[in-house]
């Protein structure tokens, strides 16, 4: 009897202090509605989880951690996918987007994803930054350059990779990205959609702990009851 009171006591505080939390989450200020709402590829009944990014972004750089963070905090309904950014072509973003979908397409996102900002940010392989001139480079690294890392980190010829970039599925990919980017009204990276509905960030949400909460919270609020 006891038991069942004590099981029964922390259902409520857990449902009490849920429903209170989800209280502290304002639509329009700390998270936004994307209307049309739009498809996702994530898996049938998976919730999609984007971040909108792109690897010559320092700050998706310091926020890579926070991402694996999220990814891997996510429940068994949900799925992490990302969307690379091209609107700031001086800093080589649309040269970074075509790379990461040509490592989709190879199978090479989950290996390289993280070593692609250690080579922009950390090593220089891909550095978009002259630090003797503390200026951007010119000319910027090219698709060729992330080909020698591709092929160094994974074994794959720079050839292939370059033709893949090139490729048809490559381009259809890109223009995607873009038509995204504006239906989901990305104003910075990284951003978090949640399942094509929701969006957020690090400021709407209060910070990086907070964001975290929130997708959780919108990816249990687009989960069917059960």
């Amino acid at each position: 009897m006891f038991m069942a009171l004590r099981l029964a006591a922390t259902g409520f505080l857990l449902a009490f202090a849920a429903t209170t939390h989800a209280a502290e989450w304002i639509e329009g200020k700390h998270y936004f509605l994307i209307e049309p709402r739009q498809l996702t590829t994530a898996q049938a009944g998976k919730i999609e989880v984007t971040e909108a990014f792109s690897y010559g972004c320092p700050a998706c750089n310091k926020f890579a951690p926070i991402a694996d963070q999220l990814k891997a905090g996510l429940p068994a309904n949900a799925q992490m996918v990302y969307l690379p950014a091209s609107f700031n072509p001086s800093e080589d973003w649309p040269m970074f987007q075509r790379a990461f979908y040509a490592a989709q397409a190879l199978g090479l996102v989950e290996k390289t994803h993280n070593a692609m900002f250690d080579a922009v940010w950390k090593t220089g392989e891909l550095s978009i930054l002259d630090a003797s001139q503390q200026r951007l480079k010119n000319p910027l690294p090219t698709i060729e350059d992330a080909a020698k890392f591709y092929a160094r980190v994974t074994g794959i010829k720079a050839e292939t990779f370059v033709a893949t970039a090139k490729s048809f599925g490559v381009e259809a990919s890109v223009r995607r990205a873009d038509m995204l980017m504006r239906a989901y009204k990305v104003p910075s990276t990284p951003t978090i959609v949640v399942n094509g509905r929701y969006r957020l960030d690090g400021a709407s949400a209060g910070g990086y702990s907070q964001l975290i909460e929130l997708t959780k919270w919108l990816v249990a609020k687009e989960s069917p009851p059960h």
